[in-house]
Parts: C-alpha cells; sequence; structure tokens
C-alpha cells in the first residue's frame, strides 16, 4: 500500500497576481472530500485534469468534475498518458484551454493541474503556461521545481512544454 500523505498544492506565483497550482489526484489518499475542500479553500477558480478516466475511477473521482461545479470551480479535462505529452485531439484542444487559463491568470486567478502524482504531466502543463506567457523554458522548469521537486518527468513532456512561444 502506498503512504498516505496529506494532499498538498505546490503554488507558482505570477507576476499578475495569478497562481498555477500543481498537484496529485484529488483521492489518492483515500480523502477525496478533504481533498476537494483543500482544491477550494486553495482558491481554485479552474482545476485541470490531465489523469485518464480509468485514472478517475480507479481513485473514485470520476464525478471531480461535477463535484468542482458545485462548488463554483471549472473544470477541464486533458487526459494524456503517464510521461507524454498531448497527442492527437488533446493536442489541438490545447489552445482554446489555454487562452482560457491565460485570461483567468492574468485577471489575478487561480490555475490547478494535477495528474496522478502531482509531478510529470501537471508539471508539464505548469510549464507549458510559463513558457506561453514568455518564460525562458529551463529557468521556468527550475523555478516550478523550487515548490514542486521532480516536475516534469520525461523528454517528452519537457519538449512538448518548450515548444511554446509567449
Amino acid at each position: 500500500m502506498e503512504p498516505v500523505e496529506p494532499f498538498t498544492i505546490a503554488t507558482v506565483p505570477l507576476a499578475s497576481g495569478g497562481r498555477i497550482g500543481i498537484s496529485r489526484i484529488p483521492g489518492r489518499s483515500g480523502a477525496y472530500d478533504a481533498d476537494l475542500r483543500t482544491i477550494r479553500d486553495w482558491g481554485a477558480d479552474v482545476v485541470v485534469s490531465m489523469t485518464d478516466t480509468f485514472e478517475m475511477e480507479a481513485r473514485g473521482c470520476s464525478d471531480l468534475g461535477l463535484r468542482l461545479a458545485s462548488m463554483g470551480i471549472g473544470w477541464f479535462h486533458l487526459p494524456v498518458r503517464d510521461l507524454g505529452g498531448p497527442s492527437g485531439s488533446n493536442a489541438s484542444s490545447w489552445p482554446t484551454i489555454s487562452d482560457s487559463l491565460h485570461a483567468l491568470l492574468d485577471r489575478g486567478g487561480a490555475v490547478l493541474v494535477h495528474c496522478h502524482g502531482g509531478h510529470g504531466r501537471s508539471g508539464m502543463v505548469a510549464l507549458r503556461l510559463l513558457v506561453e506567457r514568455g518564460e525562458e523554458p529551463q529557468a521556468a522548469l527550475r523555478r516550478i521545481r523550487l515548490v514542486r521537486p521532480g516536475a516534469v518527468q520525461s523528454e517528452a513532456q519537457f519538449l512538448w512544454a518548450a515548444s511554446a512561444t509567449g
């Protein structure tokens, strides 16, 4: 059995006053309701789920979008395989999702990105957002890893995130 660690959100502050949060999947430790309260109390305006349907069902959070909506929190589902980057329809939907996230961040909003463990896929999206906002990829990755060590776990993830233009 996995050791139970508290659900935490690593926060990357932005000059706009916005925040990008990185976390593992809510419910991973068996405390789904408590994890949702943590997300609400952190002030998330929107959550981006990078996990696939199977991962969400396995952790008992297949209703995440509905639960977030009941708290007034938006939700995007962009499932990506572990250690990979977006491809196909997920890659083509990114520009629309990205535009929405940047508009929110520009207004000082809070975007939480989660994957299963809270490192690879979620770190990749946080990095992509920073690069799209004009940060140099290696510097942005160092900044993310200060708050979330181990973020961005594969070359494919880094390359997708770094390929953005600001």
